[in-house]
């Protein structure tokens, strides 16, 4: 099938029918499923492609090139639009009738501040458009190998080339969000006020308060070069002798596969033998992530022992609020990411 592809100005605006910057996939998706107007359908120059809203029409593509843009096309829009970056989601929730398409998109590739890996400060700042290929391989995030691991099992390589992490973390279910909670990661949105600071745990807690507005876009991922806010014993500072540290997920096959559970452990012992720093999460499924503070609680300040292990699983199988479908019964998740936990200390433990 022929493509056309069309670029005008409106409002001092860029306006694209099908964003170059889209991934491939996403283009020829809404290319091959959608009705794609040719110029000559269009009623004037000036007129963006957008036949009612439903009518099975293709989405008129906005392509801002900075964050005043991105602000200015937000107020504008607003819940007539949708924003893509890698757009992997966007096409299986499309393909699945999930979701309408909507009047308009928003590409967010053109905003250099969204994309890269960089070091501020103390600071390592992941862009949200950054692809989880280029997560998976930065040499800065070798610092940060739950997160890297997290990475590597999320789908399949080809998949990673497109999507983006801040994708995935905006799901709202993303495989990356425990590594992020035990990194005690802040997330810099773009909402109607200007750029706001959150917490991954207090962000994924809006979720079910309702105080998370689905307009504000995400623009950088901000950790700290060695995780700050995790409990410390009586307020001491004694250097770390060993740090800790995995990510484990289960699917319901080995690889490709949608998690059904998914944790991660960040610990530092020091030369005494005894945990100064714990943090632990889990999650998995359509689950909301969580940080297992009372879990924590059963280590920090004791001895490190590989017989810690089975305490732990206990612990986090009596604290992990998760639930059950189809797949899995929320017994076994909760069972499951006990073990998985763990399993996972018994082994960093033992070597």
């Amino acid at each position: 099938m022929e493509r056309r592809f069309y670029t005008f100005i409106q409002n001092d605006v860029k306006v694209i029918d099908v964003a170059a910057e889209l991934s491939y996939d996403l283009k020829n998706y809404l290319i091959r499923r959608l009705n794609f107007l040719p110029k000559e359908e269009r009623e004037g120059d000036a007129a963006m492609v957008t036949p009612a809203y439903g009518s099975g029409a293709i989405p008129s593509v906005w392509q801002p090139e900075n964050l005043q843009e991105l602000q200015t096309l937000r107020s504008r829009l607003k819940e007539t639009c949708c924003f893509t970056a890698g757009g992997t989601l966007l096409r299986t929730q499309w393909e699945g009738g999930l979701v309408p398409a909507p009047e308009h998109m928003i590409s967010l590739a053109r905003i250099p501040e969204m994309s890269g890996i960089s070091t501020r400060g103390d600071e390592i700042v992941i862009g949200a458009m950054t692809r989880l290929k280029e997560c998976a391989s930065d040499a800065l995030l070798h610092q940060l190998p739950i997160l890297q691991e997290a990475v590597n099992a999320i789908a399949a390589p080809s998949i990673r080339n497109v999507a983006t992490i801040g994708g995935n973390i905006v799901s709202g279910v993303g495989d990356t969000l425990p590594a992020l909670l035990v990194y005690d990661a802040e997330l810099y949105w773009l909402t109607d006020n200007g750029i706001e600071i959150r917490k991954v745990s207090s962000w994924l807690r809006g979720g079910w308060d309702g105080s998370r507005n689905p307009g504000d876009v995400l623009i950088s991922i901000h950790i700290p070069m060695r995780p700050s806010s995790m409990f410390d014993v009586a307020g001491e500072h004694r250097p770390a002798a060993r740090e800790v540290s995995f990510y484990r997920k289960l699917g319901r096959r080995e690889t490709f596969s949608a998690s059904l559970v998914t944790v991660a452990l960040y610990g530092e012992i020091d030369m005494d033998n005894r945990w100064t720093k714990i943090a632990i999460a889990a999650g998995g499924g359509s689950g909301m992530a969580m940080r297992l503070l009372e879990s924590e609680q059963q280590l920090l300040g004791s001895e490190a022992s590989v017989m810690q292990a089975a305490t732990l699983a206990t612990a986090v199988a009596d604290e992990f609020t998760t639930y059950g479908d189809a797949f899995a019964t929320e017994h076994y998740r909760k069972q499951t990411a006990g073990n998985m936990l763990g399993a996972g200390l018994w082994q960093v433990l033992h070597k």
